[in-house]
């Protein structure tokens, strides 16, 4: 889930993705405002992704694919 607090980290951000929200949660309204990439209500997404991996977002397909896990 995401806060108006985020904004600022988020237009850093390639993309987002959420544990919980649906197409018209603020994660989605930003990341169509700003262009970018999301996926949300994955429900187990902060479990497994962690601060510095590397991930590829496919928002067409729904899909996250981890590249590299961060040590």
């Amino acid at each position: 889930m995401t806060t108006p607090d985020y904004i600022i980290s988020m237009k850093k951000a390639i993309g987002f993705i959420t544990d919980e929200g649906g197409i018209t949660c603020h994660a989605a309204i930003v990341a169509r405002e700003m262009n970018k990439h999301c996926i949300i209500g994955t429900k187990i997404v902060t479990k497994v992704l962690k601060d510095g991996d590397l991930v590829e977002v496919d928002a067409d397909k729904g899909v996250v694919k981890i590249f590299k896990k961060a040590k």
